[in-house]
């Protein structure tokens, strides 16, 4: 697409909406960057010097979107603010970075959503196809901005999608599209959980002959949002073995595709928990069906120690296992991490209440949690509708949660950050507060 001279109003000055500065800077538009915050709470915009670009900071200025030729949103702005409604009132384009990106992208897409494993997934299918010989983009929501990859010269783009970033796709069409699993999530977004789903589903709507959908068989919502859709569905199960498909007997994943069947040991996983062992199987599928050996496929998801912030084991101070599920944002991941261990756990959990339901929890505090620690905004509502399950206490911040957990675990314990909230009350993202559970740990273990 031309974008000479043409005015931008990039929304949003954090990671996507800094790489759609670079892109339409570099297309010769005359950019606008907008954001609510002020210029000294943002990264710094010095690598913007040498760009003609101007700046609508402190808030959104309407006049600045009423005169705008497009204005391109970043995944983390709602589409609900008064200046993006009555620009689209107007008449103004509206794209999301997603979107934008696809328009100049040609190259095999594999996009990988659902609620949660989506990064660790969307990491083990790069590394299937980068140790294959592919000269593979990997991003998305998992860090990279998808637009960064254009005007690159990729043979595939695997891309993790949020259901921020399906809201406004109007084109993508992938070649193969993962739904990993549905559960409660952003309903400070959503007006209710049909609202997530809606977003979700739209990974699908321009999908046609020759491309495929990979599916959670295990999954009652996944069967459910998939009936209606169209293409070639390969569906995974953990419970089960297929007749087609990427299922399981005991300590083995059996792949059946077209006549022929290859099986993986389990054993050789350096990835541990349940959730991983999904993650796993819905990864291996688009790299075999694209025909990569079984054999290699398999080395690169055994050489795999997984992601920072997901269920790493940082520390065995006191001689219990401390454990960072800082990436763990909504009640189903809490969920998964919690199933994967075995009592007594100290759960520390808390943040930014996303408005969903934290009951599912219940019965897993009852069974495995000796302490709850809670702290952030939600930590009040959570103590009225967790409280009950086991000892709980609410602290201040990281510190006071770290010491309290160090006071009340005994040896060969588990200590588990798994906050079931957001990080924005408190920090900038989960990896910060991730970084800073990590910190109290080590000035208790005097490296700090």
């Amino acid at each position: 697409m031309d974008y000479l001279q043409k005015k931008v109003v990039v929304v949003g000055a954090g990671l996507s909406g800094q790489a759609l500065v670079r892109f339409f800077c570099e297309k010769g538009a005359r950019v606008t960057l907008s954001d609510r915050r002020e210029e000294s709470q943002l990264n710094d915009l010095d690598p913007f010097a040498d760009c003609d670009l101007q700046l609508d900071l402190g808030g959104h200025n309407s006049e600045v979107f009423r005169q705008a030729d497009l204005i391109a949103v970043s995944p983390g702005v709602p589409l609900n603010i008064a200046p993006l409604l009555e620009a689209r009132e107007a008449g103004i384009p509206l794209l999301g970075e997603i979107e934008i990106a696809v328009r100049e992208l040609q190259a095999p897409m594999i996009a990988v959503t659902g609620t949660n494993g989506k990064s660790t997934t969307t990491s083990l299918i790069g590394e299937m196809l980068k140790g294959w010989g592919r000269n593979c983009f990997v991003g998305g929501n998992i860090g990279t901005p998808l637009v960064s990859a254009c005007g690159g010269d990729h043979d595939s783009l695997v891309v993790e999608l949020s259901s921020f970033q399906l809201e406004t796709i109007e084109t993508l069409s992938p070649d193969f599209a993962l739904m990993l699993n549905l559960s409660e999530d952003h309903l400070d977004r959503y007006p209710d959980f049909a609202g997530y789903l809606a977003a979700k589903e739209a990974i699908f709507s321009n999908m046609g002959a020759g491309q495929y959908a990979i599916l959670n068989d295990n999954d009652g919502r996944v069967r459910e949002l998939a009936v209606p859709v169209a293409v070639k569905k390969v569906w995974f199960s953990s419970l089960r073995l297929l007749g087609e498909g990427m299922g399981r007997r005991e300590n083995q994943l059996v792949w059946r595709w077209q006549g022929e069947e290859s099986r993986f040991d389990l054993d050789q996983l350096k990835l541990k928990g349940e959730h991983n062992i999904e993650n796993v199987m819905a990864a291996l599928i688009a790299p075999l069906v694209m025909g990569i050996p079984p054999g290699l496929a398999w080395q690169k998801v055994c050489g795999f120690t997984g992601l920072p912030h997901r269920m790493q084991q940082v520390s065995n101070f006191n001689n219990a296992s401390w454990f960072n599920d800082s990436k763990g944002t909504n009640v189903g991941s809490v969920v998964k991490s919690l199933a994967g261990l075995t009592a007594p756990v100290t759960l520390i959990a808390g943040g930014k209440d996303k408005g969903g339901d934290y009951a599912p929890l219940r019965d897993l505090l009852r069974q495995k949690v000796a302490s709850l620690i809670l702290l952030g905004e939600a930590a009040e509502r959570m103590n009225s509708v967790l409280g009950d399950c086991c000892p709980t206490r609410l602290v201040a911040d990281m510190a006071a949660a770290v010491a309290a957990a160090a006071q009340t675990t005994t040896g060969g314990g588990t200590v588990l950050l798994s906050p079931a909230c957001s990080s924005f009350d408190m920090y900038t993202d989960y990896g910060a507060r991730g970084d800073d559970f990590v910190a109290q740990i080590k000035k208790l273990e005097g490296k700090g």
